[in-house]
């Protein structure tokens, strides 16, 4: 991991892999946490690596709610807002033990909501302790934020469920919490409006955005990212077809970063258009080391292995070559 994120370095930013804030917050094998000393310690020598090539790197903070399964949780079922199961046809959980079914998640009483806020903070206050710049609060890609969010994750009926604004409640009580935490000069969100991965989807999606955007203005942070969604993912039947940048980035009053299937003509493009200010880079930067001098050259890009995206050793990790 060292190695990998130093390689990178000559990123304007890095945003991390999704880090889990606690172990309740754990939804896969093999994925990074930093609520505790020895991760705080090993994420140091990460972050020293990437400063020590001039680089900056955020931490991003995850908890997946429901989008985990109980055989990495020393048999604890994943808490979410409703105890409604992903139910996605010829769709499994990965786990150590291979792929399995969704389990109907408990429903989260408010102690442990407020304990889960608690948790962001701390690993906000643990990531600036680990050396990160910054950190991004992952409320995207059907993660626990975005559950709460949800028409089809939330059915609760007390003041984190309901109306389009109980519903933001936790997303904007954790941003709070997260601000306070460690200033908000050092803390963006990620929001994914119209994705439906792992289940989501909304009544009124442009509705329920267009409060939460509003009320993150109110909030006094850096930057707001905005992952559009990936073509893999059919659009649902009743959102809007036009582009998410266009609809939901022209409200966003912060810094804006927008991501999603961008390559270097395409990226530029965007820029142009005077809504986002910076591009994310995800699979072509997991393959080209060197990215942006790729692009500045015109050069040619690696091809990603998908096959060797989510777990193993060296191999599609840091062999991707450098251009000579």
């Amino acid at each position: 991991m060292k190695k990998r994120h130093a390689q990178r370095a000559t990123a304007g930013l890095i945003l991390s892999e999704a880090i889990n804030i606690s172990a309740d917050a754990l939804g896969s094998p093999l994925t990074p946490g930093i609520f505790t000393e020895a991760q705080i310690a090993a994420w140091q020598k990460v972050t020293a690596a990437v400063h020590e090539k001039g680089g900056l790197i955020y931490a991003q903070l995850w908890h997946t709610g429901r989008v985990a399964h109980s055989i990495d949780r020393n048999g604890i079922l994943p808490g979410a807002p409703s105890a409604i199961a992903i139910n996605i046809e010829g769709v499994k959980h990965f786990t150590a033990q291979g792929p399995k079914d969704y389990e109907t998640p408990r429903e989260l009483t408010r102690a442990e909501i407020r304990q889960i806020i608690a948790d962001y903070a701390q690993a906000a206050k643990n990531a600036i302790k680990a050396g990160f710049d910054g950190v991004e609060f992952h409320a995207a890609n059907g993660y626990l934020p975005q559950q709460f969010l949800a028409d089809s994750s939330n059915q609760r009926n007390d003041e984190y469920g309901g109306s389009i604004e109980n519903k933001a409640r936790f997303t904007l009580e954790a941003m709070q919490a997260i601000i306070a935490a460690i200033g908000g000069d050092k803390v963006g969100i990620k929001i994914s409006p119209l994705h439906p991965y792992a289940g989501i989807a909304f009544n009124d999606p442009v509705a329920t955005y267009h409060y939460l955007i509003g009320a993150l203005n109110k909030l006094d942070f850096s930057f707001v990212e905005i992952m559009k969604r990936s073509p893999a993912f059919p659009l649902l039947p009743h959102y809007p077809q036009d582009d998410e940048i266009e609809r939901f980035g022209k409200m966003v009053e912060k810094t804006l970063i927008a991501g999603t299937g961008y390559n270097a003509e395409s990226g530029e493009k965007e820029l142009e258009k005077g809504i986002a200010d910076l591009i994310a880079f995800g699979a072509p930067f997991l393959a080209n080391p060197d990215l942006p001098r790729r692009f500045a050259l015109g050069a040619e890009l690696n091809t990603p292995d998908r096959a060797t995206m989510f777990g193993g050793g060296a191999q599609g990790y840091i062999d991707y070559p450098f251009l000579p």
